[in-house]
């Protein structure tokens, strides 16, 4: 009779992390998860989705699968979460631009009150890149005067209408003063192609799909559009350094789920991604990549998107955001 005692204690112990497990689980679908990554493959978004999904598989206990869907600057990746069902299982790696700037530009089937925020991901900083062998802007001043005295002369590309890439570029002109030929792509890494084919002149991007470019020395940054000098590009200076004073443009990776989502469903989803942001391996690929691991509530979350929001209602208010330029 003890040994059977006992030996229903070493179960019941033994099945204690399982039971533990479940109920950590419980709520979640029974099926994998995706992230909507809504632009093309090798950009910001896509690199900080395939940084992070591993271990957010394993703290979520379900395989994590990552979707690129570009287009529209990211209305198709959004519209696509925005009608999922609200389980939690299809999710959006996106910026703030996409959901709070885009439906002020164009028509969407979406607007913020569509999405349930979960977390914050990551902050990159945004560069200005020009081709490595380019040898008419040797520095970000070269390049504003060029501008300067040549209005719509330079092509700068970016991700699309209404992306942060988007907004930083119309911050620049009108910090320096200047007008741009702004050609619009699906997403960062086309924009980088075109570039390093020379069929346009600078682009303004993340420094997560820049960093290999610049590494090997196909592309060169000229300027750093933090407020403070990113600690992997040392040597190349802010806006503010170069005369831009207060200057300041990043960008912020948000995961959100569709509007309806459980509370318990949102926090469990919160509560694995924080963990996974917390792994050395996923912050040091994060920074291998130019971006830094940022985790926070979902209330944080929700909170810095109110104020993108406001922001964006006052610029469109002021007619400053158009579909294209």
């Amino acid at each position: 009779m003890n040994r059977r005692r006992m030996l229903a204690q070493m179960l019941a112990i033994g099945a204690a992390p399982m039971i533990m497990t479940s109920a950590r689980a419980q709520g979640l679908p029974n099926k994998p998860f995706t992230l909507i990554v809504p632009f093309a493959p090798g950009g910001n978004l896509d690199v900080v989705a395939r940084a992070v999904a591993p271990a957010l598989e394993q703290h979520l206990g379900r395989n994590v699968i990552v979707d690129n869907r570009p287009g529209a600057g990211g209305v198709i990746g959004a519209s696509a979460v925005a009608r999922a069902d609200a389980d939690g299982s299809m999710l959006l790696v996106t910026t703030p631009n996409a959901i709070v700037v885009l439906p002020r530009m164009t028509k969407t089937n979406y607007k913020l009150a569509s999405f349930a925020p979960v977390g914050l991901v990551s902050t990159t900083a945004l560069v200005i890149v020009v081709k490595g062998n380019d040898t008419r802007f040797k520095d970000v001043r070269a390049l504003l005067d060029f501008a300067k005295a040549n209005p719509g002369k330079v092509a700068s590309g970016h991700a699309g209408p209404g992306t942060t890439n988007h907004m930083a570029t119309l911050q620049l002109e009108d910090a320096a003063g200047i007008k741009l030929n702004q050609v619009p792509y699906k997403g960062s890494a086309p924009a980088l192609v075109d570039l390093l084919g020379g069929q346009i002149d600078m682009v303004v991007d993340q420094l997560t799909s820049s960093a290999p470019h610049i590494q090997s020395g196909a592309l060169r940054a000229i300027a750093v559009m933090s407020r403070d000098r990113d600690p992997s590009l040392a040597n190349v200076p802010t806006l503010r350094e170069s005369g831009l004073a207060n200057f300041d443009a990043t960008t912020a990776t948000t995961l959100l789920a569709p509007s309806g989502t459980p509370a318990a469903v949102v926090e469990t989803i919160n509560t694995a991604l924080r963990k996974a942001l917390a792994e050395e391996q996923v912050k040091k690929r994060l920074l291998t990549v130019g971006s830094i691991a940022r985790s926070s509530t979902s209330k944080e979350v929700a909170d810095r998107l109110a104020q993108e929001d406001a922001r964006a209602q006052t610029l469109a208010a002021s007619g400053r955001l158009k579909a294209a330029e």
